[in-house]
């Protein structure tokens, strides 16, 4: 379960428009060739970016080629991690929630195009659509059900005494389809528990039992357990965010991102994999399951030939010429990456035990060097079309799946894409540049990936939005360049004079207070813009704050989070009311210059209220 940073609600736009990445630039290191110069470079990293532990699992068809534990799993008692310490695989979890449903398929108990509303009647959800497209199993292991991600309350909840069914009854209101299911994915915790739900009925068994007796046994994962057992008591890598240990989290929803596995139960879960279901000469699971596992086939994109996405909890990750099949997981101090080639027979487990993304990145990017280094390509080429084809989608797209529908005013802004063509090359990027990708056409609709040959951009029509673009796992619909444009220069602007105000705005507040010649109206036309941009950055420094431990601080009811609602709504009263001042006040006494700077200023705040009111980003209450 990816540790919930997207649902940071009160973190407003600017933060994301001037907050930016920076580093040293290195040397492009040289890849490893053998097992002792990849733990060396591993344990390189670790030390760059201070990191302070790594679970590691390599396997190739039915060997282990390495396992290991790299660094210290706690940095307060000096404890070495191993082979055997146990790490947070966070939503790697989701895996064992569809092989348990392909498994009840093969056996005749479930289908995955059966109807959820009739295998499970009592649990909540709300699709407007669902006489003619209702919610399939499917659609919940794939994340096409229309589902908002599980709100900031969903993950403080924290009892680790929840049974299933109490966790998906806590907040039932975030599984409500906010478009046709089986059309856009949309990434959601809230969908695989309640599969694991419907595997609890089928099955009368506890989830996490019948996952113990019928993979984690089978497989050897003798250690994995999705609970705070004994063992992982004695054996837990200690989590850690900037160098402070975390708690453990008990998350509401087991099924979606509980388990802790040591390096050791990863090399065997990976042999499963690419041994394509068998374990010591056992089909546990047939080679078709995995098959479908691996194949996104439930959105509009999927069924016009796109290759790349989200099967069932199973996703594309190319890498050059190659496309591992994966999963990534994350909780609070701890990152996981799961990933194999089923065509080579080869795969890799990386997991840390801290928040930070680019020490996971630069250690897989190293093993998967080390991996592929023998293969040729697995690719088969498609042959691109020949006759040149009608530039029709060019153009400027937003995106229209957000996972949180929140957070959606900022994604609208700063996602924007621009895709164009060149010849029978496609080219999609970035707004203002960065994320550059190359696509070849196949067909007038279909594009394919040069480096791996897998159909990686369709265009297809949606029932709802039109003619959209799927490219992986976005869906996106084409704007105006003067929206994809305008909203962001007007938000630069907003921002500007924002800052500005704050920073000028008090200075000519004490001048026109003090002298003889300031009146009420003067101080009124300068202090009420003032306090509303005063407002909104008191507002934002909350949510930054918040958004430290965004699950004790806004996931739960207290000052932090209430003040965060409070001052968001008072921000959007001051906003209408510095309008109304404005317009009243009109003939003050005072520079006209100040007086339309201020006019200028309002009118932003107010087109400002109006965005985020219509995203529903006034007045959120976090802690629902």
């Amino acid at each position: 379960m990816t540790f919930p940073q997207q649902i940071r609600y009160t973190v407003f736009l600017f933060c994301f428009l001037f907050v930016h990445l920076t580093g040293r630039s290195q040397e492009k290191p040289k890849s490893p060739k053998t097992i002792p110069e990849l733990q060396r470079a591993i344990e390189n990293v670790l030390k760059e970016t201070g990191t302070p532990a790594v679970g590691v699992a390599l396997v190739n068809g039915d060997s282990t080629v390495w396992v290991a534990g790299l660094g210290k799993a706690n940095l307060e008692k000096n404890t070495k991690a191993t082979a055997t310490t146990l790490f947070r695989i966070g939503s790697v979890s989701k895996m064992f929630v569809s092989l348990a449903v392909l498994k009840l398929q093969e056996e005749g108990r479930v289908s995955l195009k059966d109807k959820v509303r009739d295998l499970a009647p009592e649990i909540a959800y709300v699709n407007p659509w669902e006489k003619t497209a209702p919610i399939l199993v499917e659609h919940l292991l794939e994340h096409t059900t229309g589902w908002d991600d599980m709100h900031m309350a969903d993950y403080a909840l924290n009892d680790p005494t929840l049974t299933l069914k109490q966790g998906l009854d806590f907040l039932p209101g975030t599984r409500t389809s906010r478009w046709m299911p089986g059309t856009r994915m949309a990434y959601s915790n809230s969908g695989p528990p309640v599969a694991a739900y419907i595997i609890e009925k089928l099955t009368g068994q506890r989830f996490e039992d019948y996952i113990q007796t019928h993979f984690f046994q089978p497989l050897g994962m003798t250690t994995a357990t999705y609970f705070a057992s004994s063992l992982y008591q004695q054996r837990g890598a200690t989590l850690y965010v900037n160098n402070d240990p975390q708690p453990y989290w008990n998350i509401s929803v087991r099924p979606s991102g509980a388990i802790n596995a040591s390096p050791t139960d990863m090399a065997r879960m990976l042999r499963f994999f690419v041994n394509r279901g068998r374990v010591d000469g056992r089909q546990l699971v047939r080679e078709a399951s995995l098959k479908r596992m691996e194949t996104p086939s439930t959105t509009t994109g999927a069924r016009e030939g796109l290759d790349y996405g989200y099967g069932l909890a199973n996703y594309s990750t190319p890498y050059k010429q190659f496309v591992y099949r994966s999963h990534s997981g994350g909780v609070n101090g701890g990152l996981t990456d799961f990933a194999y080639l089923p065509t080579h027979r080869v795969g890799y487990a990386i997991m840390i035990n801290a928040a930070n993304g680019n020490a996971l990145s630069q250690i897989g990017n190293l093993i998967r060097s080390f991996q592929t280094a023998p293969f040729q390509t697995d690719s088969t080429r498609k042959k691109p079309v020949e006759q040149k084809l009608d530039d029709a989608i060019s153009g400027y797209y937003v995106p229209i799946n957000p996972r949180v529908q929140k957070m959606y005013f900022q994604q609208r802004i700063v996602d924007v894409k621009r895709l164009w063509r060149n010849g029978n090359f496609l080219f999609s990027r970035n707004l203002f540049g960065g994320g550059l990708e190359t696509h070849v056409a196949v067909t007038d609709r279909q594009y394919a990936s040069p480096e791996t040959g897998k159909i990686s951009v369709v265009q297809v029509q949606d029932p709802l939005a039109g003619e959209v673009v799927h490219v992986g796992s976005l869906a996106l619909m084409r704007i105006s360049p003067v929206l994809a444009y305008g909203q962001y220069l007007l938000s630069i602007l907003w921002i500007l004079y924002l800052l500005g105000s704050v920073i000028f705005g008090s200075v000519w507040l004490i001048r026109y207070w003090r002298t003889s010649k300031g009146r009420k109206e003067t101080r009124n036309v300068i202090l009420w813009p003032f306090l509303t941009s005063l407002l909104f950055v008191v507002t934002s420094v909350l949510g930054i704050i918040g958004g430290q431990d965004p699950m004790e601080r806004l996931g739960k009811m207290g000052f932090l989070s209430v003040s965060a609602l409070v001052l968001s709504i008072l921000f959007a009263l001051a906003a209408v009311w510095s309008v109304i001042t404005l317009i009243r006040e009109r003939k003050a006494s005072l520079s006209r210059t100040v007086y339309w700077h201020m006019v200028v200023l309002s009118i932003l705040h107010v087109l400002a209220t109006g965005y985020l009111t219509w995203f529903g980003a006034i007045g959120v209450p976090s802690w629902q």
